[in-house]
C-alpha cells in the first residue's frame, strides 16, 4: 500500500464516519476502524446499540446505499473498500 493508498484510506474512513454521525442518535459512539488487506481495505463501523438500525435501514437500504457510494469511491481511487458494520457482541 502506498502513502497515497494510506490517505486515501483515512479519508475514505473519515467520509464513513461523517455518514453514520448523521444517521445516528449517538453520534459520538461512531467508530470506524480500517484493516488494509492485499486487495482491499475493509471499513469496520461501530455504533451505540440502539444505533445499528438506523445505520442499517430499513431492509438494508441505508446499509446498501453507504456501500454504493464506496463502490464509486472504490472505482475513483482504484483500491476496493468494503464496509462491516459491527454490533456490540461482534469481536472479530
Amino acid at each position: 500500500m502506498t502513502q497515497n493508498d494510506m490517505v486515501a484510506s483515512i479519508s475514505v474512513a473519515d467520509l464513513v464516519r461523517e455518514i453514520a454521525q448523521a444517521l445516528v442518535d449517538e453520534p459520538e459512539a461512531v467508530e470506524v476502524e480500517s484493516v488494509a488487506r492485499d486487495e482491499n481495505t475493509v471499513l469496520k463501523l461501530r455504533v451505540a446499540p440502539q444505533d445499528v438500525g438506523k445505520v442499517i435501514g430499513k431492509q438494508g437500504r441505508t446499509a446498501r446505499s453507504v456501500r454504493t457510494i464506496l463502490g464509486a469511491v472504490s472505482m475513483k481511487l482504484h483500491h476496493r473498500y468494503t464496509l462491516d458494520i459491527l454490533e456490540e457482541d461482534d469481536e472479530e
